[in-house]
């Protein structure tokens, strides 16, 4: 379910950042790998997303 859930919501959002945050991950890898996202489409978005 949790795994549904963050996915869910990345598909809808694309902010790899409110992911990252809602599953606790300190690595933005982790949440890519979690997801199973394209890491270069991924890390992109992640970092247009960062303040």
């Amino acid at each position: 379910m949790r795994r549904t859930k963050a996915s869910l919501i990345y598909q809808r959002t694309k902010n790899l950042r409110a992911i990252q945050l809602l599953l606790g991950h300190s690595k933005i890898e982790s949440t890519v790998r979690y997801l199973g996202v394209e890491v270069d489409d991924a890390l992109l978005l992640a970092e247009q997303t960062e303040a």
